[in-house]
């Protein structure tokens, strides 16, 4: 049998993209239900979910399906991730096997890995998902892993057309922010796909030393440029960047280069703690009204304040609200 799978929106070309995005249209208008009777859905958490797990869960419910929220550890077995691992230690499982099973009970497995430490050379092949999917005989989803957070890619490309009309030429500014922690580059890099695949002009603001993996930069580059789109990087100056944005999405993410090294990553972001979006500094964007977006949960006054966040120009819970109706079509195309 054949399957499609949904690990990286960039797997899927943007006229299916496009198709998605439409149907989460229709779906969010009211116009489309059902399609998923006698469907399962099997979620797999090796980390923590608020948004993905009931958006999710609400989205098969809608459609007539139902959701299993496993948790490897906690509610199920602890999982393996090893190939050719000698299992005499804690864990129980190995991927292989769980992967095989689920895709005989389920008709769709989603899978949520974040990155484990080590050397980014090692975890950024992202291969705890691709190897779910290579043992799963069902259509496996990537609900957020080291490198993408393609369903968060999808709601973002959703917010931005309804909040823009037509995205094409608009300024995107990525705003790095500061956090008490390091954390994964899966959604800055997906945000910036998104803009990317509206044709926008797309600025990156962040620190020295705070560049997204290369290959997602030339990525998010070569998208932008296909769409019609310009890719401008900005080194290190966020009031620079903010100047005349249509759009700030703010998150934090760990330097690259330190990945694996806490101690020292944690040393780079000392004295980092005025990157976070301010009202003053949305005063300087496009009219002083810039939609802003961050994909929560989000650290209020560290790195956006209250007045923002609370302002007429947030957009994070619609933004929130969208993973819904963006996943609802993405489970009625792969299983109808």
């Amino acid at each position: 049998m054949t399957k499609r799978d949904f690990i990286t929106v960039e797997d899927w070309t943007p006229e299916q993209v496009d198709a998605l995005l439409a149907l989460a249209v229709r779906i969010k208008r009211g116009e489309v239900s059902g399609g998923l009777e006698r469907k399962v859905m099997a979620m797999v958490f090796m980390d923590p979910s608020l948004r993905t797990r009931t958006s999710f869960e609400t989205a098969m419910f809608l459609h007539g399906g139902h959701a299993i929220v496993l948790e490897p550890g906690k509610s199920s077995w602890s999982l393996e991730t090893e190939a050719g691992a000698v299992m005499d230690g804690a864990t129980v499982e190995h991927i292989k096997d769980a992967a095989r099973v689920l895709g005989r009970y389920a008709d769709v497995v989603g899978v949520r890995s974040f990155p484990r430490g080590g050397d980014w050379a090692s975890v950024r092949d992202d291969r705890i998902v691709r190897d779910f999917a290579r043992f799963c005989e069902k259509p496996v989803i990537n609900m957020e892993s080291t490198r993408r957070h393609p369903c968060q890619q999808l709601a973002d490309a959703l917010t931005l057309r309804e909040r823009l009309g037509d995205p094409r030429g608009k300024r995107f500014v990525l705003m790095w922010a500061w956090h008490p922690k390091a954390l994964p580059t899966a959604v800055p890099a997906s945000a910036a796909l998104a803009a990317a695949h509206q044709g926008m002009e797309i600025v990156i603001a962040r620190p020295e030393g705070y560049e997204l993996d290369p290959d997602d930069t030339a990525l998010i580059r070569k998208i932008a440029q296909e769409r019609g789109g310009e890719f401008v990087h900005i080194m290190n100056d966020p009031d620079e960047a903010l100047v005349g944005a249509d759009v700030v999405y703010v998150k934090s993410w760990g330097a690259v280069k330190q990945f694996g090294r806490p101690e020292e990553e944690a040393l780079m972001r000392q004295g980092l703690r005025d990157w976070r979006l301010t009202a003053p500094r949305l005063k300087s964007t496009r009219g002083g009204g810039a939609t802003v977006m961050h994909c929560l949960p989000v650290r209020r006054n560290v790195e956006i304040d209250d007045a923002v966040l609370d302002g007429p120009t947030s957009a994070v819970v619609d933004e929130a609200e969208n993973r819904l109706h963006v996943q609802r079509a993405l489970l009625l195309e792969l299983l109808r």
